[in-house]
Order: structure tokens, then sequence, then C-alpha cells
């Protein structure tokens, strides 16, 4: 079997490393096209933890991905100004605290909240304290199991990932075609895509391809006309503007996203660089105005100009039609604000390879013959995860008191999806969580939000009113101390990466 990968970048590179690494190479042969004069999109910097089991199943050492990729460690992400202006929180990769009796820690701490001051939930969370302090260890070095109840991820350069991993597939066998798509031949009677001609008169067909091209979908919608749903009605910011900027402060093991009147901010620390944004709906705020905020709010000199970004938030009706699938921006897009879009593409390669099409079934015509059912359980599941993602991003906007600009406003009046909706109720009434077996959060990160945005429950899980306020107290306080203790023995994240080998030699971390 053939399979063409249209496009480079992140999703193309990822999507040719794990097909290269997964399938034998004598009976499935890949072809990547992509061209050095089309630029990629090019700066999403931060991750979700579940990269780190995708870098795993290709059998990268992470310290050598690190140094290559000028990465850092996350431990979470923290929100400025979202529930309301002058407050902030990080919502962490892990749990708040240890379960008692099978009940999560936090429905005791809601109870112990109406009359004992035993602080903030993120003080039982050791991901949150460490990021406060700039410190970092591996869970797995944790001597309790509170030391172990988090995760990471991390915040790196997507353009020397996308090389990396495209050095890891050449070596596996990928050919990279040097080339831009003028044509694509369509088979009149079956539908599927055929080949693809390119500007320099090369005409590559094969049997299966993934389109990795960005917005434009080269495949999915300019040959296969897929169809787009439009969110922009749920979630309407449509641009960016994104510009790196020197490096000499703390190097902070989490990612920062600060709400403004029309838009949010972020600010995410490499080791050679900081990575700055301003995602905006360009309704109530104008492209020069929103430059100038974010230009105002970088405290070190700009290494580049900055890049115009636009985008209209949503999906492909079809994320794999015919012989195509979608991966990527090609697939669909929504805002960076919770780091989704290398999720959303792992997640997208995971299903791909478990539904993989046979190499040996083909049709009288020599086509590959696709099982319409993988089709379609494929599309379901891809259509489940952006759509779970879409929820937690509009939860941001929506569980907040702010009403300080339109943009507030308007969120303030949305009629919100069925699905998140059902949540939200959930939670107020006797603050439960729906535990979803497929989707990018677990309870853990919708308790982040609630919570730290001031959306308090009516009433606790029954269960924790056996427990009498002092039992409570005292396994919180002894909780609280000992992760205290923990942080405090912990490296400074500068510290970790260059005793774990994970800082660049090529170039050196700044001293702070």
């Amino acid at each position: 079997m053939h399979v063409c990968i249209l496009g480079g970048g992140t999703a193309g590179w990822m999507t040719a490393a794990a097909l290269s690494k997964k399938f034998d190479r004598q009976s499935i042969n890949i072809t990547l096209i992509e061209s050095d004069s089309i630029g990629t999109v090019g700066v999403g910097e931060a991750t979700l933890p579940n990269i780190r089991f995708f870098n795993e199943t290709l059998g990268i050492n992470e310290a050598e991905f690190m140094r290559e990729t000028q990465a850092t460690f996350k431990l979470g992400i923290e929100f400025v100004d979202w529930g309301n202006l002058g407050q902030r929180y990080i919502h962490p990769f892990g749990d708040y605290g240890q379960p008692k009796d099978n009940i999560d820690f936090y429905q005791y701490w809601l109870k112990l909240q109406q009359n004992i001051d035993v602080g903030k939930l993120s003080d039982y969370a050791f991901g949150i304290v460490a990021a406060e302090q700039n410190k970092f260890i591996f869970p797995h070095q944790g001597k309790t199991l509170l030391q172990q109840s988090f995760g990471y991820a991390y915040q790196f350069d997507s353009g020397l990932y996308a090389k990396f991993l495209g050095r890891f597939a050449q070596s596996n066998g990928v050919k990279r075609v040097e080339g831009i798509v003028v044509d694509t031949d369509v088979h009149r009677e079956s539908g599927n895509v055929k080949a693809i001609r390119l500007k320099n008169g090369q005409y590559i067909t094969a049997d299966f391809f993934v389109d990795c091209s960005g917005f434009k979908g080269v495949l999915i919608e300019q040959a296969l006309e897929s169809g787009y749903q439009d969110w922009s009605h749920w979630l309407p910011v449509n641009r960016a503007i994104a510009v790196p900027s020197e490096n000499t402060g703390e190097l902070s093991p989490y990612t920062r996203a600060t709400a403004k009147e029309a838009g949010w901010i972020w600010k995410i620390p490499l080791q050679h660089r900081t990575g700055n944004g301003h995602v905006y709906w360009n309704e109530f705020i104008s492209d020069d105005q929103a430059a100038d905020q974010l230009l105002k709010s970088i405290d070190t000199p700009a290494l580049a100009e900055p890049k115009q970004l636009f985008f209209k938030t949503g999906r492909r009706n079809h994320f794999w039609k015919k012989n195509v699938v979608a991966i990527g921006l090609s697939a669909g897009f929504l805002e960076p604000l919770e780091s989704t879009s290398i999720h959303l593409i792992q997640e997208s390669i995971t299903n791909l390879i478990e539904l993989f099409p046979h190499n040996e079934i083909k049709s009288p015509s020599n086509e590959l013959v696709i099982n319409e059912n993988d089709v379609s359980e494929y599309n379901s599941l891809i259509s489940l995860q952006y759509e779970r993602v879409r929820d937690f991003l509009l939860l941001h906007y929506v569980a907040t008191q702010r009403t300080d600009s339109e943009m507030w406003r308007y969120f303030k009046a949305m009629t919100l999806p069925d699905s998140l909706q059902e949540k939200l109720d959930a939670w107020t009434r006797r603050a439960y969580i729906q535990r979803y077996e497929f989707g990018a959060f677990f309870p853990p990160s919708w308790l982040a939000v609630l919570l730290g945005q001031n959306v308090l429950p009516e009433h606790f899980d029954p269960r924790v009113s056996k427990t009498s306020n002092d039992e409570i107290y005292k396994f919180a306080t002894a909780m609280r101390n000992d992760l205290a203790q923990a942080v405090k023995q912990c490296k400074s994240h500068r510290d970790f990466l260059k005793a774990y080998g994970a800082a660049s030699g090529a170039t050196p971390l700044r001293s702070t």
C-alpha cells in the first residue's frame, strides 16, 4: 500500500513518524509532500500530558527530545483575570489531594470550607504548589502517593519538533518530496483521490491519503467537499497575533493565559525564547489595537515581527471521507486556550492506526477497499473529541463574573450547547462532575476551572457528612503540610532541566 501525506508541519510529521513506526515498511510505503516555500502556522508551543505517551510509543528519548526542541516542562496553565479581574488560578495536570473512603478529596474540602478555613483547594495539588514555586520533579520520583498524583507535559518549539520527527520518520523509510500541489485527480466512479499533481510536473499516486495541508484542506475540502461546521457562535475569537521574545526571567513550568477585553494573551517560556500571542475577536478590537496590547504585555525584547493569523473555529463534517483522512488544521480548529491542537492530532493518529484499512483488500479496479463501518467509527470518535474540547474551552468564557466589555456580556447572554449545560447543572446542584471514557479533560480539569472561576455548588456529596469536621481537618492539614515539605525539597525547574540533561547545549539557558 502506498500512503501519501500531504503537508509537513507538526501534523504531517507526527503522522509520518507514527505510521512508519507502527507498520511494516515492506507492506506500507509512505511519501510526505511539503514545500519549503509554504509556511506552517508554527506557533503551537504548549501541550497536554498525552504527548509524553506519543513520544514513548515512538521510542524517543525524552532528554534528547527536549534538547532538540528547546523544551521546558509544563505542570499546568495559569489563568489570570478569567473569573474576575485580579483573580488567578492554575489548571494542573493531576488530582487535588487524596481520596478518602473512595470519595474525592474536594468533596470533603467543600464541606469543611463552610465552617473552617483550611486554605485553597490548590494547596492540596502537588503540581500547582510546585508550579507556583517554579519547582519540578518527576511524578514517579515522589515518595508518597500525593507526590505521584500529578502529570506533566511540555512547552516546546513546534517547528523544531516537526524537524525532529521528520528526521525520525525519514530514518524509518518515509520519503519526503518537495513540491506544491496544483491539481488533484479524483476517480470519476468511486470518488476516491487517485493522485496529486505538483507544480514541478510530478504525478504522485497513492492508495490512501492523509490531508495535513492546513486550513485550506486541499484534499478533504477542495477535492472531496467534506463541508465545515462553523462553531464561531460559541467560540467567536477569530484572529491571533504571535511574537517571540527573549527569555531572561524565571523558567516557569507552566503556560499563562491572561484574559483581556476582547480575547486573551498567552505566555509560554521555552529554553531559548518566550512565546507570546494575543487571541481575540476582531468585532471588538482592531488588529492594530490587539498588536499594541500584546507588545505592551511583553517585558523583554521581541525577537521577530508579529505574525498575524486568521481562523474560524469549527470542524469538518467528515474527518475521513473516501480514501482521505484529515488531521490537524485541515480537520478543524479550536482556539489554543488549553493547548489542545497537538492533542487532537495525536488522537486522530491513534484512532487512524487502530482502524487502518487492510492493505490486501482491493476492488476490481485495484482501488483500496475501505470499510465504511471503520470510517463511521473514526468520524464518531473524533467528532466526540472535538465537541468535548469545544465545551471545555467555552466553559472558561461562560463561568465568569466579568461584564466589563462587550465580549464578556456576549458570553453572559449565550445559550450553551446541551452537553455543556448538563455538566454545569450537575455541578451546581451537588458538585458532581460527569466522567467521560473519551475526552481530553478529566474531572480535576473541570474542577480547576469551575472553582478557579468562582462557580460554587449548592451542595456537596452527602456521603461526606458521616465524617466529622475534626477528622477532615486533621486529614487535610497533614496532607497540606506533607505536600509543602515535599515541594520545598524539589529542584528549581531550571536546575532540574540541567541535571536531567534536557537543557540545550547549543543555546545555553540564561541565568536569572
